[in-house]
């Protein structure tokens, strides 16, 4: 395994933290959410996000509502809930911990 299939696997595993992270600031369709994740080369196309999208919806961590758009057909914004927001919160702590131990383990002495 090389270097840039390593890092397609860490992205994948953190990709739900990402959606919790962008909705937890704003609102925001699916397209928003792609365009976040390229912005911060965390490349995902839409055959990726909807299925997560979908579980964390399924899961209760988001909901969405229809709003319709000038720019075409109503577009679907989704919205992080309160379990989704709990979640985050626990995945805060449990990203900077990982941190921590890969630091101690990369870096120690």
């Amino acid at each position: 395994m090389n270097a840039e299939n390593i890092k397609a696997q860490m992205r994948k595993g953190i990709l739900e933290y990402c959606i919790l992270a962008i909705l937890s600031r704003n609102d925001a369709y699916a397209s928003q959410i792609i365009a976040e994740l390229k912005q911060a080369e965390m490349i995902v196309v839409e055959g990726t996000l909807y299925p997560l999208l979908t579980r964390q919806k399924n899961q209760g961590l988001l909901s969405y509502r229809w709003e319709e758009s000038t720019q075409g057909p109503p577009r679907k914004y989704y919205t992080i809930t309160p379990k989704g927001r709990e979640l985050l919160s626990q995945l805060d702590s449990a990203w900077e911990e990982m941190v921590q131990q890969i630091k101690a383990i990369r870096w120690s002495e």
